[in-house]
């Protein structure tokens, strides 16, 4: 297990996937995720659970292939106390272990909260892919044409953190 203050992170079991199914449902509006052209199921992939009190608060789910580690999901359900940076770190932990020289992830053009959150975990931008949500609808038609403030969504943003550097440990 791996502590950051009260939270207290643990990698997610069987035991904790009726509540992942639950957590993907109500934030991404169903357990199906899409990045880059690829229907992930979320609710499948190995991942992390945040807890606080014994409670569930948080989770990341990724996916590892090759030498890279992909963020696919990441939800807190307390913001400002830890718990996403917690549940980064994690995945950052298990990315390393694993031998993948970069982490990565895809957020829309309307999550302004999201790009500022991963830039202050030592993600940088790596690409813009313009209009690319209307290929992920085709996947996943449920997805809203407006975000955040009712920002339009539109084009996938992809950041990533470097592991090969002792600067980005």
């Amino acid at each position: 297990m791996i502590a950051d203050e009260s939270v207290v992170i643990e990698p997610l079991t069987a035991s904790f996937r009726p509540w992942t199914e639950w957590v993907l449902t109500e934030f991404w509006g169903a357990p199906r995720v899409v990045t880059r052209g690829r229907l992930h199921h979320a609710e499948s992939l190995p991942g992390f659970i945040a807890r606080l009190g014994g409670e569930p608060v948080g989770l990341v789910t990724y996916r590892i292939e090759a030498d890279e580690c992909e963020i696919v999901t990441l939800n807190s359900l307390h913001e400002g106390i830890g718990v996403g940076t917690a549940l980064t770190r994690a995945v950052l932990g298990a990315a390393r272990a694993a031998g993948s020289r970069r982490v990565w992830l895809i957020t829309t053009n309307d999550n302004l909260p999201a790009l500022g959150f991963y830039q202050r975990q030592g993600f940088t931008l790596r690409a813009v892919y313009p209009g690319a949500i209307a290929e992920s609808r085709r996947l996943k038609p449920d997805i809203p044409e407006r975000g955040w403030r009712d920002l339009p969504i539109r084009d996938e943003i992809e950041l990533e953190r470097l592991l090969h550097s002792p600067a980005n440990a």
